[in-house]
């Protein structure tokens, strides 16, 4: 093929016929034939044609306005590339009238793609007319005049794609059919659809900044069309899959379509269509079906469908109030079940039936911790550890620790069964500080005690406990013990804890108080053949009782007893000693057996045994004299011992002892706890709580009332609530006696004249 020349170039004072002429065919050879190629020279002839006409000055007579000096001429040439493109599009507008969807869509690709290729050779060409006479033209005010690359695009839209469009809109349904049939499984070309949907975005035109990106034609043309479809598309698909499939199923498949869609928007849409079509998918396939996953999350649950509940949370969480239902199904779903473990653990026992004061406190503390476990994977795992799940769970775990089968209507048996669980966990010989897992039962108790409403009362029993553990020397460790303080401080301050790191101030106090009397006792008293140490504790910080009735110290203690009293006044004058021989322990040899033993005894054990150094046979009564034990408590202590078979009673209430008594053991340990003291101090326990309450209400009302001055009844009784409610859960008729006790000791009083109204008396 012969390739056109452009050597002659039109003379500088050629007129306008005679330019366009030579430029036509340039712009003709751009426009259809550009691969048969145009060389440097030819193309540097034809751009400056277009210079020498602009600047012509035989053309300075033909301006309008009559401008004068060095004005550039444009219009005429302007006019003349706008004719040509409408001319150009004439032929191939009857072709594509022709075609129908994948050959149309190619066909006006193949256009687009020729078109816009020669409109950028063009707008070089032409870059004289664009950077003075557009220019000029735009900054007066005509938007309608656009730079050649402009025009051309302009031009396409106006004369061919909307032809070609219709009002059946054409090239529109031909691109959502293929998508249909990508959605049906089909593999289509992807890049046929891009560069159409490109070409819509290309044709949107902003007349008051033509660089600036406009999506009306494509928003028209295409992205409404689409998203139609796309509803119409789902709506249906969605309603027939779950005619046929299970729940579970279509969560797969809806996470599936919108993962889809969101690839059609990187693969082939505008990205600002992302929004709009998620928002429709989300309305299709989630909203409108959402009563159908509330209703079957349930069951999820039961079987631990965890894959599933992991895409019905994922797909929920997309639409606004999505996972309000599910989180109170969630909620009621916890409850249910740990109230249901406590239910199964207390009718374990004999019958079917077990008695809840008799429950094992780790396997109620195993049973709550277990279903909280449970139920916190399905938070993590499931939920993504979303704050709604997390305070559901934390709701429901708080209902059922604190209220269910085991503790009926009592408000203090959980914090007391695990700070009873606690003390187990503490004590020497459990199998928790030989698994070295101490730590982690401690963290897990602690996991119970954030959702007690009585910390107060956990608290109360964990001191005694406590004590009871320092008294007797039965703590697994001493940093197991700190840990565990330091995790309460952590959980409710300073003054939570305050009392039980005193308790071991003392407990440190007293060995070094033990070894300086020993010390003293050697220097001063050689023939003291009595092993002794001595426990002195703040009658604040312990929560110990002293004993009810009088006790007579027996005499072979009485001098080491008299020389401690002498030596601790000494050091410490103006403070009293309360013997507390009720917690007291002893250790005892015998010498009237061929094998020795070591008799391991309470107080009250000893005072009757050593009675026997000076007799062989005693009745009760002697023994009550004796001693000065009540005789209740001492008929107790002679039973274990007449049990453990060291006493023997022929008769009633005579006691003999036993001069042929065994063990296998060496040491014997008979200070085992009354049943009497066991229960009475769990009932002491309670009845402390209830004391310190009625201070800790009192002492709120007061810091409050200091704050204020004046307040009103509601008002006072809701900021009570608010601030003791980290400790216990208050009764409303508690506040309002302790109201009435504050008036009466004059630290308030009642507003003359305002009804329910009260004021600070300073």
């Amino acid at each position: 093929m012969a390739t056109q020349d452009f050597s002659k170039m039109p003379a500088r004072t050629a007129d306008l016929e005679e330019t366009w002429n030579f430029l036509q065919a340039g712009v003709n050879l751009i426009m259809t034939k550009l691969e048969s190629g145009l060389s440097f020279s030819n193309y540097t002839n034809l751009y400056t044609t277009v210079y020498n006409y602009c600047t012509s000055t035989k053309m300075q007579g033909k301006l309008e306005h009559n401008r004068t000096g060095a004005n550039l001429v444009g219009s005429d040439l302007y006019n003349k590339l706008s004719e040509y493109f409408v001319a150009h599009f004439h032929p191939i507008t009857g072709q594509a009238a022709a075609l129908q969807d994948e050959e149309l869509l190619r066909f006006y690709t193949a256009q687009w793609d020729r078109y816009t290729t020669g409109a950028n050779y063009l707008n070089r060409l032409f870059t004289y007319l664009n950077r003075y006479w557009v220019k000029r033209e735009r900054d007066e005010g005509k938007k309608q005049v656009y730079q050649v690359y402009t025009l051309a695009l302009a031009q396409w839209k106006n004369e061919f794609f909307m032809h070609v469009q219709g009002p059946q809109k054409k090239l529109t349904n031909a691109v959502l059919r293929l998508v249909e049939r990508q959605r049906n499984g089909e593999v289509i070309d992807q890049g046929l659809v891009k560069k159409v949907v490109d070409s819509f975005v290309s044709l949107g035109l902003d007349n008051t900044d033509p660089n600036k990106e406009c999506l009306d034609v494509y928003k028209e043309h295409f992205e409404e069309p689409f998203i139609q479809a796309t509803e119409v598309y789902y709506k249906k698909e969605s309603e027939n899959f779950l005619a046929a499939n299970s729940v579970s199923d279509y969560l797969k498949k809806a996470e599936e379509r919108l993962r889809e869609e969101e690839d059609r928007v990187e693969r082939y849409l505008h990205t600002k269509t992302r929004k709009e079509l998620v928002s429709k998918c989300e309305q299709v396939l989630i909203r409108e079906h959402s009563e159908l996953m509330w209703e079957s999350f349930q069951k999820l649950l039961d079987y631990d469908q965890d894959e599933d509940l992991q895409r019905m949370y994922a797909l929920l969480a997309r639409i606004p109030e999505g996972l309000d239902p599910l989180r109170k199904r969630f909620e009621g779903h916890v409850k249910k079940a740990g109230l249901s473990a406590i239910d199964r653990l207390v009718s374990q026992g004999d019958g079917g039936t077990t008695n809840a004061d008799a429950l094992d406190p780790k396997a109620y503390v195993d049973a709550l911790l277990e279903v909280h476990k449970k139920n916190l994977e399905v938070v993590t795992r499931s939920f993504k550890s979303e704050a709604g799940f997390a305070a559901s769970l934390d709701k429901a775990c708080r209902e059922f620790v604190n209220k269910n089968g085991a503790t009926g209507s009592s408000s203090t048996k959980s914090p007391e069964l695990i700070a009873k669980h606690a003390d187990g966990l503490l004590r020497k010989n459990n199998k928790m500080a030989e698994d070295d897992d101490l730590e982690g039962a401690l963290n897990r108790v602690m996991v119970l005690f954030k959702y007690l409403e009585d910390k107060d009362v956990f608290q109360t029993f964990y001191t005694t406990k406590l004590s009871k553990r320092l008294i007797h020397g039965v703590s697994a460790s001493d940093e197991a013990e700190a840990s565990m303080i330091s995790k309460l401080k952590e959980a409710c301050g300073f003054e939570y804890t305050n009392k039980l790191q005193r308790m071991f101030t003392d407990m440190s106090l007293s060995k070094d108080l033990t070894d300086s009397f020993k010390e003293r006792m050697e220097q001063n008293h050689g023939d003291m053949d009595i092993n002794f140490s001595v426990m002195v504790l703040g009658t604040n910080f312990w929560p110990l009782n002293p004993p009810t009735h009088d006790y007579i110290i027996p005499q072979e203690i009485l001098p080491t007893y008299d020389r401690f009293l002498k030596y601790y006044q000494s050091k410490h004058s103006g403070r009293k000693l309360t013997w507390l021989w009720n917690y007291s322990k002893n250790e005892l040899r015998t010498n009237y057996l061929n094998q020795k033993y070591m008799l391991m005894t309470s107080s009250y054990q000893m005072a009757v045994l050593l009675q026997y150094n000076r007799n062989d046979t005693l009745s009760l009564d002697e023994l009550v004299t004796a001693t000065s034990i009540s005789k209740d408590i001492l008929t107790q202590v002679l039973a274990l011992l007449t049990k453990a078979k060291v006493l023997v009673s022929s008769e009633s209430e005579q006691y003999d002892l036993n001069p042929s008594f065994k063990s296998k053991k060496i040491r014997v340990n008979l200070n085992q706890p009354i049943k009497a003291d066991v229960k009475a101090s769990d009932e002491m326990v309670l009845k402390a709580v209830d004391e310190d309450r009625k201070y800790v209400t009192q002492a709120t009302i007061v810091r409050i009332m200091k704050a204020r001055k004046t307040m009103k009844n509601q008002a006072l009784i809701q900021e009570v609530i608010s601030q003791i409610s980290q400790r216990f859960s208050p009764k409303i008729p508690d506040i309002k006696k302790a109201i009435e006790t504050l008036i009466e000791k004059e630290y308030m009083e009642r507003v003359e004249g305002s009804k329910d109204t009260f004021a600070y008396v300073a």
